[in-house]
């Protein structure tokens, strides 16, 4: 979520980075992960092998980077900023706003569910341990 509100915020940043001397627009950052244990490719031929569920050991994914996002540079007209060049065009961002509240959303709603499903799981210990008395 970092990284996508980094992006929003950057959105109409024309001078994010110095490359050869010269200023570029904030580029879109995107989050790299990496399986956490067992990678898609084993539990998919453990699948295909007939192997239960419980003896596949998925862990999740982690953070493995941060990059930028390479698409090119989106062109304004605006011959008025002081960024245009000789022909009046504005670089701007790669950043997709639309995009970008999408990722947030998404991100939210996965965040929302895993704290229910985790708020699930503790009740249903606690009453689990009301059964005995």
């Amino acid at each position: 979520m970092d990284v996508t509100s980094s992006n929003i915020a950057n959105a109409s940043t024309t001078r994010g980075t110095m490359v050869n001397g010269q200023w570029e627009p904030y580029r879109r950052k995107m989050v790299v992960m990496e399986p956490n244990g067992t990678s898609f490719n084993q539990i998919l031929q453990g699948q295909i092998q007939k192997q239960s569920q419980s003896q596949t050991n998925m862990q999740g994914v982690k953070v493995t980077g941060i990059v930028n996002d390479q698409t090119p540079f989106n062109l304004v007209y605006d011959p008025s900023n002081p960024d245009a060049s000789t022909d009046g065009y504005v670089k701007m961002p790669n950043v997709d706003l639309s995009k970008e509240m999408v990722d947030l959303l998404s991100a939210s709603r996965a965040y929302e569910a895993n704290v229910t499903s985790f708020n699930t799981g503790k009740s249903m210990m606690l009453k689990a341990l009301e059964i005995g008395h």
